[in-house]
């Protein structure tokens, strides 16, 4: 090691050079890391999505959700099975074990659903897929005032041509509306008068409406193919269809016995934004596209639509980037401050000099790291930037023990060259030791299952890799650095001008600070070590007992601890669920009067907390209803944190909606979420069995007790109950006319 850090020193331009090409591929690789929001993980789940209308959720567990998993249990590489029967449909979810092909156990799950001998009549095709790994990057609201849905659909399928045009982003949703059906409104009085029934009209309308091929001709000449193509898509191309026809010539078409319209389909799902109506558009990232790159796009985009168009405009609802764009300010502003603090107290204490070429590892350090981190699969995330600035605290630690000794040893009398040499191999051993306890501390996330382990792992990787880097800097590029520098020349008596002049004067700053720190050693630290000498019982009992009343505070509940520190909020989200069944305008009338109350509580904390400025406490409030006819949600964007007093929290404005709104008789529940909780709720309780009836049984009495414990809120189950069924049963004179069951259904 002598050696190599003599080789360094004496051949200072090869270490100009290895810093230009740490400089320079440091860079590149910085650019080369792609963003995303949390660390990219593979998908390790297959989803199997069942649909059989008209069946209750027991039937389709029956029928067909038990029959899959009984051919999936002790499927090897499986790890969990998890299945949700609900009305008309079901869903599997297959978790793989960590280290499978995903693709691989796809087809395995193929294979065992396929060898399912028979499902129920009826049941639609089964749908067995990978679950693409995709992360949220930024949605926004079309919307404008009295605009029909039907004009917001169209325009939000212009703009999501328009975006998915856009390199580097493929994944795009469009949400908001119902699916759109062709209503066709048979008249009874008019299907007697032509003498024509109901399915004879289904069945014209099924045979005119086709788009398939007949086969093919050959000529002499060339070939053709024979096509049928009269598939109609709006109500108006059927209005021409031939119901029934006669010799005579007269002909009933269809807009003679029924009404046609376009419309949507029953199924409630519409959104509105600050009360008007709107369609939401949702990108995703895969685990090849960037997101801040991706959602800058799309605000410029959004900003040029918004430029052209003054009755439709599109508004930013969640852009997952603003996060991480401020993660990496706060990480810039740290480095800088590190750098300048850095240089400030080995400048008070040791020589300014010194302090730049220990500062100077510190970004050294980093774009070493970028050289290597792609090579893990390390993205620009909330996690690896919490690593950097984590890391940031340590960096410079073993540069300075190092300078200080090689400065010790100059004191001494040594030549910069042998003082350079001789204080770093002195300090190897400590130096090496404490990076080597601090690797192995983080390297434990490297170890973790799960999802603790996958996003935290990048942590570690980021520190490990920057304070290796440093370790390498700190031994072979500093040393090098100050052997030549003229922090370990003699003193310049000459009158001196310019810089040369600013670190002559810095000098007298290095004697106060010596003054300061020759007086905090003799009258601070070695009165306090010699009491400790003398006094090794009580140094040692005052140690043991503050540690024993910290154990003591964490278990008298003085010192609170949570798995995951709860995050500021700027988003409130209340999550209504109705019994199944529920008629939809009173699911949205439910919705509507909280999203009332809201705006009061808006005008309330508003002129309490930011009277006499211009702001607004909600930035905007979107309500949607659906899918489905008894669910519904309403979203408020708060202010940014910055932008708001540190009064005004996530949970202010829950608990003063939920005393404005008071308890909403009927509901299955009512969630005010204030966000915040990552890595799931609070409290969460799985009850397992084979017996539904004592599982349903349970889990009411659970229910009861959680609701009555004042410190919880927000207590939901995912068993609601199901639609209200009316059974039918025949009577014996129903079968004296020879009807059944099946003829009545």
């Amino acid at each position: 090691m002598r050696n190599l850090i003599a080789y360094f020193i004496k051949y200072h331009v090869a270490v100009n050079v290895f810093i230009l090409a740490l400089t320079i591929f440091g860079i590149v690789g910085a650019l080369s890391l792609k963003s995303s929001f949390f660390p990219l993980s593979d998908s390790k789940n297959i989803f199997i999505n069942v649909t059989y209308p008209g069946a209750s959720p027991q039937e389709v567990e029956e029928g067909i959700v038990l029959k899959i998993e009984d051919n999936l249990k002790g499927l090897e590489g499986v790890d969990r099975i998890t299945s949700t029967s609900r009305e008309n449909s079901g869903s599997i979810n297959v978790e793989i074990e960590k280290g499978r092909d995903i693709d691989f156990m796809l087809l395995q799950v193929k294979n065992a659903v396929d060898r399912v001998p028979t499902f129920p009549t009826g049941m639609e095709p089964l749908i067995v897929s990978k679950l693409e790994a995709v992360r949220p990057t930024i949605s926004f609201a079309i919307s404008g005032q009295n605009i029909p849905l039907a004009t917001l659909k169209q325009i939000g399928r212009q703009i999501e041509d328009d975006i998915r045009a856009i390199e580097g982003i493929s994944q795009i949703e469009i949400t908001g509306f119902p699916l759109e059906e062709i209503e066709i409104a048979v008249n009874e009085d008019k299907l007697l008068a032509y003498n024509i029934s109901f399915a004879e009209v289904a069945r014209a309308v099924g045979n005119a409406n086709i788009l398939v091929t007949g086969g093919n001709i050959k000529t002499d000449a060339e070939e053709y193919l024979i096509r049928a193509n009269n598939r109609a898509y709006y109500g108006d191309e059927l209005s021409n269809i031939i119901v029934k026809a006669d010799v005579s010539g007269q002909t009933v078409r269809l807009k003679d016995v029924a009404q046609i319209r376009d419309r949507f389909a029953e199924s409630p799902n519409a959104s509105y934004f600050n009360g008007n109506l709107s369609v939401n558009t949702t990108i995703t990232s895969t685990n090849t596209e960037d997101l801040i790159g991706s959602a800058q796009k799309v605000k410029e985009y959004i900003a040029d639509f918004n430029q052209k168009y003054d009755n439709v405009q599109l508004s930013v609802v969640s852009d997952q980037s603003t996060t991480l764009i401020q993660r990496t300010e706060l990480l810039t502003s740290n480095a800088i401050m590190g750098i300048l603090l850095v240089l400030i107290f080995l400048s008070l204490f040791l020589n300014t000099r010194l302090a730049f070429w220990v500062a100077f590892g510190l970004p050294l350090s980093f774009l070493g790291m970028f050289i290597f981190a792609g090579f893990f699969d390390v993205t620009i995330n909330v996690l690896s930037l919490f690593g950097m600035i984590i890391v940031i605290g340590i960096l410079v630690d073993d540069g300075i023990v190092i300078a200080e000794n090689i400065y010790q040893h100059y004191e001494k009398g040594k030549s910069p060259v042998q003082a350079a040499i001789d204080g770093t191999m002195e300090v190897i051993p400590p130096i090496v030791s404490a990076i080597i306890t601090t690797l192995l501390a983080f390297s434990i996330f490297l170890f973790l299952d799960g999802r603790i382990g996958e996003f935290f792992s990048e942590v570690s990787v980021i520190v490990m890799l920057t304070l290796a880097v440093s370790l390498v800097e700190a031994l072979l590029i500093l040393p090098a650095h100050l052997a030549h520098s003229k922090a370990l020349q003699p003193l310049d008596t000459k009158p001196k001008k310019g810089i040369a002049k600013a670190f002559a004067k810095l000098r007298v700053i290095n004697q106060f600070g010596d003054r300061m720190m020759a007086w905090m050693r003799d009258r601070l630290y070695s009165p306090a070590l010699h009491f400790a000498m003398q006094h090794k019982i009580l140094t040692l009992a005052f140690f043991a007992s503050a540690l024993i009343i910290t154990f003591g505070s964490i278990g008298g509940g003085i010192i609170r601890t949570a798995f995951f520190p709860r995050v500021a909020s700027d988003r409130v989200q209340v999550e209504l669920l109705m019994p199944n069944g529920t008629n939809e305008k009173i699911t949205d009338s439910i919705i509507s009067l909280i999203e009332e109350k809201s705006f009061i509580v808006n005008e309330e904390l508003t002129e309490q907390y930011l009277k006499g400025t211009d702001k607004i406490l909600f930035e905007n409030v979107i309500k949607n209803v659906g899918p489905g006819s008894s669910t519904a949600t309403l979203t408020i964007n708060l202010l940014p944190g910055e932008e708001r007093p540190d009064a005004i929290v996530s949970e202010l404005i829950t608990d003063r909606l939920r005393e404005l709104v008071g308890p909403v008789i009927g509901a299955e529940s009512v969630i005010y979420g204030s966000g915040g909780n990552f890595g799931g709720d609070p409290v969460s309780v799985s009850l397992l069995g084979n017996n539904i009836q004592e599982l349903k049984a349970a889990k009411a009495e659970l229910k009861t007790a959680m609701l009555n414990n004042a410190a919880l809120k927000d207590v939901a189950d995912n068993d609601p109950a199901g639609i209200k069924e009316i059974r039918l049963q025949l009577k014996e004179n129903a079968y004296l006319l020879g009807l059944d069951l099946r003829s009545i259904m």
